[in-house]
């Protein structure tokens, strides 16, 4: 069991890009991913600190070392017209969970949420992900069965973007 007083929250800063990318290469594991992060540090370093700033980390610590994060980036929902944030991937290393740790992070991330006047906080599990999902409802979240994600990547956001579109007048 950790002990609160060697926990804490606190926002990521640029020396922290590779302790994250490591988390974040773990995350991937976990989810049977691996294959798919195709990103690196250095891009990382400059979502998170550059200009523009396209997001956001949370690091988890315990006695100094990162044992999970929270990545998340502002959205906007039209029919509420208020910013919201999504949260893009929440991870605690497997020996420091169910001691609190994933509950603090989207605990911080609520007060965040409220202090910039958002309207929600929101995020995607994987829908083998049982353990995620009653986690997730024990914390108050709706799980919305009647969404769906809709991507679009490399060749075909390629494809997607080489579309003439004509002006109708």
């Amino acid at each position: 069991m950790t002990s609160r007083s060697n926990f804490i929250l606190r926002f990521a800063e640029p020396a922290d890009c590779s302790i994250l990318f490591d988390l974040i290469q773990q995350l991937a594991e976990y989810e049977k991913l691996s294959h798919a992060v195709t990103g690196n540090i250095m891009a990382l370093k400059e979502h998170l600190f550059g200009s523009p700033k396209y997001v956001e980390a949370i690091l988890a610590e315990y006695a100094g070392q990162a044992v999970g994060f929270a990545l998340f980036f502002h959205n906007y929902s039209t029919f509420l017209t208020k910013p919201g944030i999504y949260l893009e991937d929440l991870f605690v290393l497997p020996e420091y969970r169910r001691q609190g740790i994933g509950k603090a992070l989207l605990s911080k991330l609520a007060q965040i949420a409220v202090e910039r006047n958002c309207g929600r906080l929101e995020w995607s599990v994987l829908d083998w992900n049982e353990p995620a999902q009653e986690f997730y409802r024990s914390m108050g979240a709706s799980i919305l069965d009647d969404w769906r994600i809709c991507r679009v990547t490399e060749e075909a956001l390629a494809q997607l973007a080489a579309i003439a579109v004509s002006n109708p007048t």
